[in-house]
């Protein structure tokens, strides 16, 4: 179904068909799909080209004798390099963390309560899900606030990415796990980790985390966490009975499910989001409300279809029908600023989609974003 009738088509570099296509990325979905191979080089060019500016690593190393385990890029680092996120480097032989463990690169700002976060429509602060063990009111918790904590690094490299700014260079101000701790005063009811992405400072946020929780003194205190899956699985594991205990959501933002479309938009592989979404769905069982689990997509233009929204949904379908799963609209951004926002009818297909998979709770974020 064309949802985008008026919008200008590209032809697919591969195959010659006409689509809606970001000149970043000028080969269809079906071909990015099934003929990434013929591609590859081509894309990978374009990930390398839009890291320069900002002083990344333009790919994850793989000519050096230590691996870095805490991410789906698994770099091979040498003496004095860094690895894909920049948060890691090799000294003496040894991985060491430049920021991400000890001390963590971030900003953070208060939320009063409700607030636009991915898991609203479900989570206990917005909610009202999950009282009295969790929440503090049945009729949710106006007056409070989230300790929203921005991680300025990510493992992945996504070329729609709607907080880039991330990337920009900035004078490093670096925080301890107590310093952000510390920041959660009597009226904060629950702590946001997101960016950039938390995936590459995860340690960091664990052991804040961990400080947080021994410190709250009886009063709900969420913990949450909303990443891109890319995590090492014990880790995240770590961080999801964290989330668990505290009342609080982990947030995985699937941004593909076929291999080679996750690899364009991303420039990284998917191979660790099944088992992650496996291992926090199990736990979640554990605790119905409010939910554990809350997934999350970006409708991307021309790239995200029902296809790609439908084989995502029956594999969450598959762990447990009502795991709550978020459709969110695009607005332009990145290297796709060419793109049109998510259009009504994309984002009503997609929850068909997703709805005709199995799953039972469906949302649209961003609605205002549609058009």
């Amino acid at each position: 179904m064309d949802h985008y009738p008026s919008w200008r088509k590209r032809d697919c570099r591969l195959c010659g068909d006409g689509h809606l296509l970001s000149s970043s990325l000028p080969f269809c979905p079906d071909c990015l799909r099934t003929r990434w191979t013929e591609v590859e080089g081509e894309v990978l060019r374009v990930h390398r080209r839009s890291r320069a500016p900002f002083g990344l690593p333009e790919r994850p190393p793989r000519e050096g004798a230590v691996e870095c385990p805490f991410c789906v890029n698994r770099c091979r680092i040498p003496e004095g390099g860094r690895g894909y996120c920049g948060a890691k480097t090799v000294e003496g032989g040894k991985l060491v963390h430049s920021f991400g463990h000890d001390r963590g690169l971030l900003s953070y700002y208060y939320d009063p309560l409700p607030t636009n976060c991915v898991a609203a429509f479900a989570c206990g602060g917005c909610a009202r899900s999950g009282f009295p063990a969790h929440v503090k009111c049945v009729a949710g918790e106006r007056g409070a606030k989230n300790l929203a904590v921005f991680f300025r690094s990510c493992t992945l490299n996504c070329l729609s990415c709607q907080n880039s700014t991330f990337k920009e260079r900035v004078t490093p101000a670096y925080t301890t796990p107590g310093e952000l701790a510390a920041l959660a005063d009597g009226t904060t009811a629950c702590i946001c980790f997101f960016g950039g992405d938390p995936a590459s400072q995860m340690t960091f946020s664990i052991k804040a985390a961990r400080l947080t929780v021994g410190r709250r003194q009886g009063r709900p205190l969420r913990i949450c966490w909303e990443t891109n899956g890319s995590e090492n699985p014990k880790i995240l594991h770590q961080a999801a009975r964290l989330a668990l205990g505290s009342g609080g959501t982990i947030k995985v933002d699937v941004k593909a499910w076929s291999r080679g479309l996750h690899l364009a938009l991303t420039g990284s592989p998917n191979d660790w989001i099944r088992e992650n979404l496996k291992t926090v769905g199990a736990l979640a069982q554990k605790r119905p409300r409010p939910p554990l689990l809350v997934v999350s997509t970006l409708l991307v233009p021309g790239y995200v279809d029902e296809g790609e929204v439908g084989a995502i949904a029956g594999f969450l379908a598959s762990l447990d029908p009502s795991i709550p799963y978020s459709l969110l609209a695009f607005h332009p951004a990145f290297l796709m600023g060419d793109l049109p926002p998510t259009s009504r009818r994309h984002a009503v297909a997609a929850a068909a989609a997703a709805q005709e998979a199995g799953l039972r709770r469906i949302h649209i974020g961003n609605a205002h974003l549609l058009w």
